[in-house]
């Protein structure tokens, strides 16, 4: 529905801000009070950059009850706004631009109200005071953080502001998070920099993340022809590699993403996602071919706000080259970057990537604020080292992709990993939001599918059964990586039979994270 109101209101810019909350541990309820210690890796999840302080109730969970007010639909507004719309919240918009709302309009369940963010008789229209959070992601920083005072004016209790700047909201500003009025700030250029780095010091695979302080990992990686695993299906893989335990929890193919079962075959360029022990990844490396090797050599292609500063991140650690076509920008990097080698010039170029010293690096990052070019430039470079007796698999291509829909299709053609900023900070978003029954939701990069840290409610539909006579509340969809019991992480298998109180790793389809909530909640 949408709803026409009150004009826009200018405001003054005053600042951005920019503060991360500090990684909090969580206290738990079941129907006693539950301490989760170090060893069973509760206290952080370090993909998600931190779980978020609050305390998970057990009981009747049936659609969300929470209110939300989001202001701006511009990328992630209208990105979260989908997910958040799929998951059953009550949901009301304010936008200033009728053609964003109109569009938002034909695909949203939502109240739309067009109009400003600075419009108190927007706020009023969109009854704020009965409002539980607030999610300001205008392309207006100063907009956003007037927005939480303004929330707070009115009584919301949780504010979430979208920023930009880096010299707001820790502990030594000026200004911290709760002279703002902020609980949780969002920079999405920063949340893509800083992944980008902790993949660039990874010694192997396409990526590796951490999963349960590290007591879990989970490895993506591409299958080539001569792979063990190359035309067998996951029952075969099980029934052959018997002495360490491992699981194939999803596969990038073509443009899509699949969740497999014990039938799904595994095909030579698939994408495939792994999950083990850490004590058996290096013989899952082994396996499959994955071979360790530093990186010492990055070649950035775009100067913007996510190229410069990966490159300031990675500061005299690794040698940094970066490519940026517009020259007056390209003097300023200069003077920004002293560890960093800028060379004026179009990435995209074969010729200018050659002179660059391409054949010579390591990483190839393509960070230019254009999808197209970003994944194009990755599939050349691809090229250009198989083709002058580099070994493409030692390169590795990274690219930003800002369009959600094009991540498998960056993944599966020319980048080994596929980063997306609104993925990112809207998965950042979710697990605050939905802290109270998810410790943690985060995105595998280049797959269309989530990774989600949860307990098991008493009676939950999980706990009924063995996963293998589960098979139809979980197929296609749904995948349970693994289940922290007695002390240890553990594989989860056909066998496997979830308890109450069970705290697991589910792999699922980006828009079936609702399922997985009525799986392990009532």
């Amino acid at each position: 529905m949408v709803v026409n109101s009150h004009p826009t209101l200018l405001a003054k810019s005053i600042g951005m801000i920019y503060g991360y909350l500090e990684k909090l541990s969580f206290h738990l309820s079941v129907t006693y009070t539950l301490i989760l210690n170090e060893d069973s890796g509760f206290l952080k999840y370090p993909y998600i950059h931190s779980p978020f302080e609050g305390t998970i109730m057990f009981g009747k969970k049936k659609t969300p009850s929470e209110s939300i007010l989001i202001l701006g639909l511009g990328g992630i507004g209208l990105y979260l706004a989908k997910r958040l719309v799929h998951e059953g919240y009550a949901l009301t918009i304010i936008e200033s631009d009728p053609e964003l709302v109109r569009r938002a309009d034909e695909s949203l369940d939502a109240r739309l109200i067009t109009g400003s963010a600075m419009s108190i008789e927007c706020w009023k229209e969109a009854n704020a005071g009965e409002i539980d959070f607030m999610i300001a992601v205008t392309d207006n920083d100063a907009v956003n953080m007037l927005s939480a005072m303004i929330a707070d004016s009115f009584g919301i209790e949780q504010k979430i502001a979208r920023v930009r700047s880096l010299e707001y909201g820790y502990k030594n500003s000026l200004l911290k998070a709760e002279d703002l009025k902020i609980d949780l700030f969002i920079h999405p250029e920063e949340l893509a920099a800083q992944e980008i780095v902790r993949l660039i010091n990874r010694t192997a695979g396409d990526e590796i993340i951490d999963i349960a302080l590290g007591k879990m990992q989970a490895m993506a990686a591409r299958i080539d022809e001569a792979s063990p695993l190359a035309n067998k299906t996951l029952i075969e893989i099980a029934g052959k590699y018997k002495e360490f335990p491992f699981r194939v929890v999803a596969l990038a193919r073509g443009i899509s993403t699949i969740i497999p079962t014990g039938k799904t075959e595994i095909l030579p360029q698939d994408q495939v996602l792994i999950m083990a022990g850490t004590e058996d990844l290096p013989r899952l490396m082994e396996l499959i071919g994955v071979k360790k090797q530093h990186r010492l050599r990055v070649m950035i292609v775009g100067g913007g706000l996510v190229g410069s500063r990966i490159a300031q991140l990675l500061g005299n650690t690794v040698r940094v080259k970066l490519l940026e076509k517009d020259e007056k920008r390209a003097v300023e990097l200069s003077s920004m970057l002293p560890d960093t080698e800028v060379m004026l010039g179009d990435g995209s170029d074969k010729d200018v990537l050659n002179a660059a010293g391409l054949v010579n690096m390591d990483t190839f990052i393509a960070a230019t604020g254009e999808n197209e070019t970003n994944i194009m430039t990755c599939m050349l470079v691809k090229h250009l080292v198989e083709t002058q007796g580099g070994n493409q698999h030692q390169s590795k291509t990274i690219s930003l992709v800002n369009k959600e829909e094009y991540v498998v299709l960056a993944s599966t053609s020319g980048s080994d990993i596929a980063i997306n900023k609104k993925i990112l900070a809207g998965n950042e978003i979710f697990t605050f939001i939905r802290r109270s029954e998810l410790l943690s939701v985060s995105h595998m990069h280049g797959f269309d599918a989530e990774v989600v840290d949860l307990i098991a409610a008493p009676n939950s539909p999980i706990t009924k059964k063995p996963l293998a006579k589960l098979d139809r509340m979980l197929s296609d969809h749904i995948i349970v990586g693994s289940v922290f019991r007695d002390g240890k992480w553990e594989t989860a298998v056909g066998e496997t039979h979830v308890h109450a109180g069970d705290r697991a790793i589910v792999i699922c389809d980006s828009l079936h994270l609702k399922d997985v909530r009525e799986l392990f909640l009532l």
